[in-house]
């Protein structure tokens, strides 16, 4: 049985899936090499996907890698973020007006995302990946990307020869040789950092077209899967209280966000487990009958117990000044509603362990769900 893991999207937040794995490396023995045949990421979820599969001989220390680079980080590490640097960006996208929308030089965005570039190709072993796979440490690490062209969620895959392209209607998996490029694409949030060009096309995240976010692990031959989200709503009931104002337009945009983030994950489990429901009562009626392709999918979901809204307003004053600036004069703090957008953009490293804790935390609290998840 191939065991698959479904990290998705949501920039800062994707800490917090790095307390979960940090919980399944110490329920695993001590030398286990990585548990999942297939990993599949979009967006900062790539970059964690990416960066198990390149030491995948050694869980527990992939995760702590892992774990190290979200514990050091900050803004610096991840964009330009200084006074001149976001005034720059400002300018750019105000000059790219007089050109029909489109940068000059670069691709237009809020921010400059070049430090990641660099923080990347210095911190994850992209040469590894091909050596893990072929030492029989996984089958295959995903990532998926938009392209702004095309208009279709492509997913670029790298595993063992069998695996072809396939074609889904918007949905494309292509074999490709994982690179920056590939997490820089997968990444690169919409109007706040700029789109990748790989090969003809400029890509951007994967979680703006990405409506089923387990097919590509499906796609790849998992048979149950594990998924770690970024969003408490599966678990928090929605609150409801009279509006004080109207939404700034960071709140706009941080609802935006949670759509492309969030609510496509939520809604495949949702499917998922609707097929799971329909076929069991299909066998139990008739174990013989003919389901074509669907196959029950043994499924762990694990969300956060806290919502990150909040927690985020909390370290706004952490950010350089720049960026401060730029999240009052948008909306982004508790007072303007949009602290949820924040919370992507959040890279500094007391806000990161925090969700780390949280992840670790709750993972914990599921050791035995874990456990028998692992032995099955």
């Amino acid at each position: 049985m191939k065991t698959g893991l479904v990290l998705s999207g949501g920039g800062a937040r994707g800490a917090y899936q790095v307390g979960v794995l940090k919980a399944i490396s110490e329920l695993r023995p001590k030398h286990a090499h990585n548990p999942f045949s297939v990993i599949s990421g979009t967006s900062a979820g790539a970059i964690n996907a990416v960066a198990l599969a390149s030491s995948a001989n050694n869980f527990r220390l992939a995760v702590k890698k892992v774990e190290r680079l979200w514990n050091s980080l900050h803004v610096d590490l991840i964009y330009k973020a200084r006074r001149r640097d976001v005034a720059y960006s400002m300018m750019r996208l105000i000059g790219s007006l007089f050109n029909d929308g489109v940068g000059r030089t670069r691709p237009v965005s809020l921010l400059d995302n070049s430090p990641l570039r660099e923080l990347l190709q210095t911190r994850v072993k992209f040469s590894n990946i091909q050596r893990r796979i072929d030492a029989g440490f996984l089958d295959a690490v995903a990532v998926t990307a938009t392209g702004y062209s095309s208009g279709e969620c492509v997913t670029f895959f790298q595993g063992r020869p069998e695996y072809k392209t396939w074609h889904r209607i918007r949905h494309v998996g292509v074999p490709a040789e994982i690179k920056v490029g590939h997490l820089l694409a997968s990444s690169a949030i919409p109007t706040i950092f700029p789109a990748e060009r790989l090969s003809r096309e400029y890509f951007g995240d994967g979680a703006l077209r990405q409506l089923s976010p387990m097919s590509p692990a499906l796609r790849l031959g998992a048979d149950r899967l594990m998924v770690i989200g970024v969003s408490g709503n599966a678990r928090i009931p929605a609150r409801h209280s009279a509006d004080k104002h109207s939404p700034s337009l960071a709140q706009m945009v941080g609802h935006v966000f949670k759509s492309a983030f969030i609510d496509s994950v939520e809604r495949d489990l949702e499917h998922l487990l609707r097929i799971n429901n329909l076929l069991g009562m299909v066998r139990l009626e008739n174990p013989h009958a003919d389901t074509g392709r669907l196959r029950n999918i043994d499924l762990l979901a694990i969300n956060p117990s806290i919502e990150f809204d909040e927690m985020a307003a909390e370290h706004i004053p952490d950010l350089p000044k720049g960026m401060q600036t730029l999240m009052r004069i948008t909306g982004a703090t508790g007072e303007g509603g949009g602290a949820s957008l924040a919370s992507y953009l959040l890279f500094e490293s007391e806000f990161c362990k925090q969700l780390i804790r949280h992840g670790y935390e709750d993972a914990m609290e599921l050791e035995d769900e874990i456990k028998r998840f692992f032995e099955n």
